[in-house]
This record gives structure tokens, C-alpha cells and sequence, in this order.
């Protein structure tokens, strides 16, 4: 464990505002938690909300504030009845994905088996609580799985977008020869993508923007539709020969692709809804998805989803490394926040390696 009385954490000030700082150590853990050594954290879409607004949805960012929850880490120190995500003691020197949400475990929604929707959920890298942008931290233990040498910090770290994946698969209720839609080629909608192939669906159309993005959707399967070229929903009136897709599954940053969703979806279809609006407002035509009698479900994060992303990803049956299109420094993350906010450099996913 380290002596240091500090050490350094990118902090959001503002808007566009982000410092690399030192900070005062977090020094030995409490009962039940663990002192990680961050290892590398992925910039997810949702951190650009903050860093381009502070703010996403109604929840304002109150600056200072480190920001980043998509990460994997080494545990130097545990405190008493540190045990991890499978109730097992952690040991000092194990490698571990961290589960950013942090539920009760004793509110309704919890006892229901929804901790994602707990009364009291705290979530790092959710403001007031503080995120994995910085070379140390306390993590409940049991938010901590363990993953072996075999699985790279990158990988492990992405086992959380992966996590959204499957839960929003879950919600959509994909079966085997489902035709699908998913709209954004970002992280997430790639690895629905992947998920949503494994699961049995077929055809799969990914629309977006991004070349390299398209390219990597093509390589996994979907059918990629470049949105300034082609318009999204006649595009899939035409693959599907004028009846829709069974499911649509939005990941973008939910403004006019609601409503492309609802647009895409055959009679009865079902839509799940992961992208997260600037704005914090879900706009589309009610005509449309009332006359389709359209089941939507909106996806909050994940339940119950590491031990299933663990195994895909050691088993090799998702592929996240290819993800991965940038690497930087801690020191550096205010440029890799703008790289990845302006979609520069045909990045697809930027992580920040804070050792």
C-alpha cells in the first residue's frame, strides 16, 4: 500500500472543464470495502454528458467532482468482511472488475431482485459520489469481481458497457431469428450487436455516422446503414420488404432516434431504450407507437450481469478488445475527454490507464 499522502484525480470543474489534480489519499479502507489501485477506466457516453454539461439527465454536477465508473483495478488493501461480488473473501493483490452501482440491498425494489432500481442506489461516478478518474479509491468489496490474468484491464474494465448490453437485450426479449434494429454504433450498440447475435436474432441493422464505427458493426454481423446517406427507416422498410423489425434497441443519445426506433418497428414490435437524451426529454410521434400497440421498456444500467459478461468475454464469444481505439494517460484525460467528445481520430472507445 502506498504512504503517499496523495495522489492525482481528473476532476470535473465545470462544463469542458476537467483538471488532473492532487488530492488527499483515501488511506485504509472502512469495514467491508476495499482500497483499489485504479488500473484503467473507459470514458462512456454518459461521462460525456457530464463533461459537456455537467449535468445528465436532472442530476447537476457539483464540481469538483471525479467523474468515470467504467473500470478495473488491483486491491492493495481490505478492510474487516471485505468479501467480493460472489461473497467470498478479497485478498490484497487481486485483480477485479468494479461494479460501479452500489444498492442497499434491503429497500422493496432490492428484496425484488431489482437493484438497479434501488430507493438508495449510490453509483460511482454519479454525482455526489465520487468516480474511478483518479490512481486510488474505496469500493464496497462486494462490488469487486475478481477476473483472472487471462482477461486485460481493458477487458475487464468493459465488462460493465457489456453488462448494459445484455440487460438491454434482456429488456427487448431478442429470440432466436428476432429481426433487430439497433441505432448507434457507439461501445454499447456494438456490443448489443454482438449480444443480440449470440442470443439468435437475425437480420441485425445498425445505423450510424461514424465510419469506423460502421466498419466494426459490419465485422460483427450487422447490416450497417450510414444515417447521412440513407435514410434510417426506409432503409429498414426495405430490408425487411415493408414490415419492420421485431425489436429496436436505441443507443444513442435518444433525440430524433426514438422516434427512428418507433419508425423501424414492425406491428407489435418491442423497442428498448438505453441512450440517454441531452436534453433529458423523450421525443417522438405518439400516433406511431400507439397504432404499432408498441411495447417500450427504458433501461436503467444493469442487474445480475458480471458473472454472465465474464464468461462471455473469457470464453471469447464477445470480442472487447477491438473496442478499445485509444489510450491515454492519466495525466492526459482532459484530451481524451475531448477526443472522444468531438468523435475525432475515428475513436470508437477511449480509456484513461491511470498506472
Amino acid at each position: 500500500m502506498s504512504n503517499s499522502r496523495e495522489h492525482l484525480a481528473a476532476r470535473l470543474h465545470g462544463p469542458r472543464d476537467l483538471r488532473v489534480e492532487r488530492v488527499p489519499h483515501p488511506g485504509p479502507p472502512p469495514a467491508g470495502h476495499v482500497l483499489l489501485r485504479v488500473s484503467l477506466t473507459g470514458i462512456c457516453g454518459s461521462d460525456l454528458h457530464s463533461y459537456l454539461d455537467a449535468r445528465i439527465g436532472d442530476t447537476e454536477v457539483a464540481g469538483p467532482f471525479v467523474i468515470g465508473h467504467e473500470f478495473s483495478a488491483t486491491v492493495e488493501g481490505v478492510g474487516p468482511g471485505a468479501l467480493d461480488y460472489a461473497c467470498q473473501p478479497l485478498r490484497p493483490g487481486a485483480r477485479v472488475a468494479v461494479d460501479p452501482a452500489q444498492p442497499c440491498g434491503v429497500c422493496e425494489l432490492c428484496a425484488r431482485g431489482h437493484p438497479n432500481l434501488c430507493e438508495r442506489l449510490r453509483f460511482c461516478g454519479n454525482c455526489p459520489d465520487g468516480g474511478s478518474l483518479c490512481e486510488w479509491m474505496h469500493m464496497p468489496a462486494r462490488s469487486c469481481v475478481p477476473v483472472p490474468d487471462a482477461l486485460d484491464d481493458a477487458s475487464a474494465a468493459l465488462l460493465e458497457p457489456l453488462g448494459v448490453a445484455l440487460h438491454a437485450v434482456d429488456l427487448a426479449r431478442i429470440r432466436v431469428g428476432d429481426s433487430a434494429a439497433i441505432l448507434g454504433a457507439g461501445p454499447i450498440g456494438l456490443l448489443i450487436l454482438q449480444v443480440a447475435r449470440l442470443a439468435g436474432a437475425s437480420p441485425i441493422i445498425v445505423t450510424d455516422r461514424l465510419p469506423a464505427r460502421l466498419a466494426l458493426a459490419e465485422r460483427w454481423g450487422g447490416i450497417p446503414i450510414d444515417i447521412d446517406r440513407d435514410d434510417p427507416a426506409a432503409s429498414v422498410a426495405r430490408l425487411t420488404g415493408g414490415r419492420g423489425v421485431d425489436v429496436a434497441i436505441e443507443a444513442a443519445w435518444a433525440d430524433e432516434s426514438v422516434s427512428q426506433a418507433m419508425d423501424m418497428l414492425r406491428l407489435g414490435g418491442r423497442a428498448a431504450l438505453v441512450g440517454i437524451p441531452r436534453d433529458d426529454r423523450l421525443t417522438m410521434r405518439h400516433s406511431t407507437a400507439r397504432r404499432k400497440g408498441a411495447t417500450i421498456r427504458l433501461c436503467r444500467r444493469m442487474k445480475h450481469a458480471y458473472p454472465r459478461a465474464l464468461a462471455l468475454a473469457l470464453e471469447g464469444r464477445v470480442d472487447l478488445r477491438p473496442l478499445v481505439t485509444h489510450r491515454f494517460p492519466l495525466a492526459r484525460a482532459a484530451e481524451a475527454f475531448g477526443i472522444a467528445a468531438a468523435y475525432a481520430d475515428g475513436v470508437v472507445k477511449a480509456v484513461v490507464e491511470s498506472r
